[in-house]
């Protein structure tokens, strides 16, 4: 029973971590940056939920209240960070340091406002259990599986299916033959950063719903990723979904038989075996 219990445990952390990796993966493969303040994204969401929730709003339009405030940052980060280092030609390792900037900003603005410390949300939902078999799951961690397993197919049609998703994979496919056909990149590298901004919300208020909100959780979950997102294959969202499912169940898994704080080095070991044995990732194609 605990094995079963730890894999569908794996199942939900695993839902919510692909939507991380998901979202991470449009705004790279996109628009080329390793934007790791996508962390920070990520923890303002639970924060935005969390001052809300402290407000009486319901939990679920806290949930929508976060992604439409996360949608602008990102887009913000976007056009008022990234573009203009474009514009002056910075480098990659630039624009990374510019991120890892924001981050450290919004995670201690955050600190500031809120404290450091683990500040759980008062909903009185969130401590419901339900069993099913001898498997108990929070009504939260059941919403965490069913929106998060929703949010993987609801963004492969809307690449794939869409007038707009099919401009984001224009863009991310050549940029410049994108510009002289007039698609208006800048303009597509702000709409995907929103998109995967409003995206990684998501579980960012559903995971805090349930462990609570802490300034500094975002760049361990964002690693972890980032990690499925290169063993799937960078621009795959099926391959960066599915491995983040695949980690976070044998991480759970791996409790059975070392301890929790070593479960983190299974990670680390898969992301080596891709990087030895297949370095473009499970799901990408020659």
């Amino acid at each position: 029973m605990l094995l079963l219990q730890l894999l569908i445990n794996g199942l939900v952390t695993g839902c919510a971590l692909g939507v991380i990796a998901i979202s991470f993966s449009l705004a790279y493969s996109t628009t080329r940056i390793f934007h790791v303040a996508h962390a920070g994204v990520y923890t303002l969401a639970g924060y935005v939920a969390f001052a809300l929730a402290g407000l009486g709003v319901p939990d679920m339009v806290a949930l929508l209240a976060a992604m439409a405030v996360c949608a602008l940052v990102g887009a913000l980060i976007q056009s008022e960070l990234y573009a203009r280092l474009a514009r002056r030609r910075a480098t990659h390792l630039g624009v990374l340091i510019a991120s890892l900037g924001v981050l450290a900003v919004i995670q201690n603005l955050l600190s500031g406002v809120f404290t450091p410390n683990i500040r759980p949300f008062a909903s009185a939902w969130r401590g419901r259990t339900l069993s099913f078999g001898g498997v108990t799951l929070t009504q939260v961690q059941l919403v965490t599986l069913v929106v998060c397993a929703a949010v993987y197919p609801a963004a492969l049609l809307f690449t794939r299916r869409t007038v707009l998703g099919k401009q984001i994979r224009a863009v991310a496919s050549n940029p410049f033959l994108a510009e002289i056909t007039r698609l208006e990149p800048q303009k597509t590298y702000i709409i995907v950063m929103a998109i995967a901004s409003a995206m990684v919300a998501i579980p960012g208020v559903l995971v805090a719903l349930d462990f609570g909100v802490q300034p500094y959780d975002g760049t361990t979950v964002l690693l972890t990723a980032t990690i499925a997102v290169i063993a799937g294959g960078v621009g795959s969202l099926t391959g960066a979904f599915l491995m983040a499912v695949l980690i976070s169940v044998l991480q759970n898994l791996s409790l059975l038989v070392i301890s929790g704080e070593w479960s983190v080095g299974v990670t680390f070991l898969i992301f080596l075996i891709f990087m030895l044995f297949r370095p473009r990732g499970l799901f990408t194609r020659r």
